[in-house]
């Protein structure tokens, strides 16, 4: 019998008294500590969350924006009006460009400066990517006439200066696009209402009852040996020019009107020399980085972008 109250004694948990606690081993303290840590954690993450909250129903106020001049769209404390020609310049060719949305917002954009320059019933800008009849029939219109010209360099592309000495019909809207080299690139490429086929009179067969033959809209490039100005932004070759330039170099040529181009070009003038004077660098283009071996990114994996490196860095027209 004793034996059996022993064994039932051992079996039974000792009952303590509240408060009463047995002692600790070193290990149970390590374990407890450890427990108290994600606690402790989660404790704080949920007052983080709970104190949060009421952040989300604050009022959230619009950033202020500097006014901006009406006339050449920079803030007005900047304004580079005094550099523009007191009227529009007096042209006869109408003038489209085609603004890859990215360019719209931009704080250095130079069609801005270009629109303020000309007539508004001369110069338009239509933003986008994407072209067809059905949603700008105007566009449309414009790229089946005999008189339109697109500006893009490529090996099917006339030499200006050449085309309107040879044209029978002289040129009276020209399409310039804007945007980086490559959005440039997708918006011509990617859009066949450039490359829309009209029906244009063959003036050497007329023997043959006027036959009517299907041409391409034309496409033309301008060959000339100037630099750009436009130094605070990189271009990928030294023959690179910005919009701005382009359209002054092509409206002189087609307005056989020098002036034109020293007009246009002085508001860029202007805004590159604000920009250098207020911290802005002179950003050499990427063909002269890669010639000298200052090219700051590593270069590409892909076979096709480390080819196109390798033409600008031997001045291969690409």
């Amino acid at each position: 019998m004793e034996s059996q109250k022993e064994a039932r004694t051992l079996q039974e948990p000792v009952q303590r008294p509240p408060g009463a606690s047995r002692s600790q081993t070193p290990k149970d303290k390590e374990r407890r500590e450890r427990s108290a840590v994600p606690e402790a954690a989660a404790l704080g993450a949920e007052a983080d969350d709970t104190s949060a909250d009421g952040l989300w129903e604050l009022p959230v106020e619009p950033a202020d924006r500097r006014p901006e001049c009406s006339r050449c769209s920079r803030p007005q404390k900047v304004c580079l009006c005094p550099f523009l020609p007191a009227h529009p310049l007096p042209i006869s060719t109408h003038l489209y460009i085609i603004q890859h949305p990215a360019e719209e917002n931009k704080v250095l954009r130079t069609v801005p400066l270009l629109a303020a320059c000309l007539p508004q019933d001369k110069c338009k800008v239509k933003i986008g990517r994407r072209f067809s009849e059905e949603r700008d029939p105007e566009l449309s219109t414009i790229c089946q006439k005999s008189g339109t010209l697109i500006l893009y360099p490529g090996a099917e592309a006339a030499n200006l200066e050449e085309f309107i000495l040879d044209s029978p019909v002289y040129p009276s809207t020209i399409i310039i696009i804007d945007g980086t080299w490559s959005q440039a690139k997708d918006i011509f490429y990617k859009n066949s209402l450039f490359r829309h086929p009209k029906q244009q009179e063959d003036f050497h067969l007329q023997a043959r009852k006027r036959a009517l033959t299907r041409t391409l809209t034309m496409q033309v490039q301008l060959k000339t040996s100037i630099s750009s100005q436009y130094v605070i932004r990189m271009q990928p070759t030294n023959r690179c020019l910005s919009t701005l330039e382009c359209a002054a170099v092509a409206l002189s040529i087609l307005e056989k009107n020098n002036y034109i181009q020293e007009t246009l070009l002085r508001p860029l003038q202007a805004l590159c020399s604000f920009q250098l004077q207020h911290g802005a660098q002179i950003r050499l283009s990427k063909e002269h980085l890669l010639r000298n071996g200052l090219y700051p990114k590593p270069m590409p994996k892909n076979k096709r972008k480390l080819r196109k490196m390798e033409l600008l860095m031997n001045s291969v027209k690409i």
